[in-house]
């Protein structure tokens, strides 16, 4: 079994396993917590000023995020869930990716205190799970990069693309560039390892 078929029975047993009542409250203080980082800072947020503003207690947010920097974590992987994604077939395999990892690099490109937490959060230490987090973002990553290559691709160019675009966030994150400067150059990258493929 690959490590994305693992990453996926992992997140869909995770949320197999929280009833429709759990899964709401996880969507609260998920959507609090963004709001919050949206209002202040990534030095400002706590879990229990999260479950307050999500109307929970905080032991029931302890129960679905272990650390600020786990849900933090969370934020970003659900973030990153909704960019859009579609890949139309007519088009080159080198428009196909520079649009999906346009899309992916810009997700928080006009929220610096969302990004700076992410960036933040997801560059933390040895916190398991944020650790596992930042696995299941990386399959999903993974997982679109390998749709807008087509089926046929050559595992070493989505590889080359996913190193590409993670130490592309890492610049962003670490200031070197903004997000948008970063979307830019990935299309100029994009165009030296896939080339002109079709």
């Amino acid at each position: 079994m690959s490590s994305d078929a693992v990453t996926a029975v992992t997140d869909d047993d995770r949320a197999s396993r929280r009833n429709r009542r759990q899964e709401e409250t996880f969507r609260k203080v998920l959507d609090a917590g963004l709001l919050m980082l949206r209002e202040s800072s990534y030095a400002e947020l706590t879990v229990r000023a999260v479950a307050a503003r999500a109307q929970v207690a905080p032991a029931t947010a302890y129960t679905y995020f272990s650390s600020k920097n786990h849900l933090i974590a969370e934020i970003y992987l659900d973030l990153v869930r909704q960019v859009e994604y579609f890949t139309d077939v007519n088009d080159t395999t080198a428009t196909r990716v520079e649009s999906t990892l346009r899309a992916l690099a810009l997700t928080v490109a006009d929220e610096p205190e969302v990004a700076a937490a992410c960036t933040t959060a997801l560059l933390s230490g040895g916190d398991p799970t944020v650790r596992a987090v930042r696995d299941r973002i990386g399959a999903e990553i993974r997982r679109r990069i390998r749709s807008a290559l087509g089926p046929d691709a050559d595992p070493r160019t989505l590889a080359a693309l996913e190193m590409t675009f993670f130490g592309a966030l890492v610049n962003a994150g670490s200031g070197a560039f903004s997000y948008h400067q970063i979307a830019d150059r990935l299309t100029y990258v994009v165009g030296l390892i896939v080339g002109d493929e079709t």
